[in-house]
Parts: structure tokens; sequence; C-alpha cells
């Protein structure tokens, strides 16, 4: 018996579009309801989204046996800095009201927290610091 074949990266593409597409959409319309209702239920609720599409490229990456490509990596790193950057500046102008700053701390929370974990569960933990730290080449010696 065969093992299954892996499909196209051209399906994985699609996959991940959709998923974001459903789950980031949706997870930013209820953020920025919330935003603007002053209710954190609702922005709760889209930062739940948000999770559930990070999980769910998180699953489509194991099923496809593949990482985060650089450009997805690169697309979700700035949007983390942009929207930190908006945050940083409502909070200095005094324009956010408590909902909004518990409802913008707890985004950036989550999203903090989301990258220590899925590094240690796609890599393990020894992995996951090998990541950051690096040894220099004649470290083996002793001085």
């Amino acid at each position: 018996m065969s093992k299954p074949a892996i499909p196209t990266t051209s399906e994985r593409d699609l996959l991940v579009f959709a998923i974001w597409a459903v789950l980031g959409f949706a997870g930013l319309c209820f953020l920025l309801e919330g935003f603007s209702r002053d209710a954190y239920l609702v922005s709760l609720a889209g930062i739940a989204a948000i999770v559930a599409g990070f999980a769910a490229h998180i699953v489509i990456n194991a099923i496809f046996a593949t990482g985060f490509r650089p450009g997805e990596a690169a697309l979700g790193i700035g949007t983390f800095g942009v929207i930190a950057l908006a945050f940083i500046g409502g909070w200095a102008t005094g324009g956010l009201s408590m909902s909004d700053y518990w409802s913008g701390l707890t985004l950036f929370a989550v999203l903090a927290l989301g990258m220590p974990i899925y590094l240690s569960t796609r890599y393990g933990l020894r992995g996951a610091f090998s990541r950051f730290h690096i040894r220099p080449a004649d470290s083996d010696t002793a001085p």
C-alpha cells in the first residue's frame, strides 16, 4: 500500500487564502466593531476568530509538511507592527477608551504568546531555543 501523495502548493495557497478570507476578515470586522462600540466582548470575539485563523493556518502547514513561507511571516510581522503603531498612537493621543485599551492589550498579549507556543510545538523547546541562540564557532575551545 502506498502513501497518499502530498497535495500541491497551489492547493495549500488556496486553503490558506480561504481560511484568512473567512476567519481573518471576520475577526477584523468583530475587532473593529468592538472598538467602535466600546464593547470588549465583541472585540474578544474578533480576537478569537483571528486566533482560530492562525491555528487553522498551522494545521494546513502541518498537513502539507511545511512551515510559514517568508512572505507570510513578513506579512504577519508587518501587520503586527502597523497595528502596534496605531495602538501606541491612539494611546499617546488619549483617543482610547478603557474597552479599546484592554481590547488592544488582549490582542497583543495573545499574538505575543502565540509565537513561542507555535515555535515550541513546531520545533520542540530545545529546537525553538536553537532558532534564536547561535553558538560561535570557537566556543568549543576553552579560553
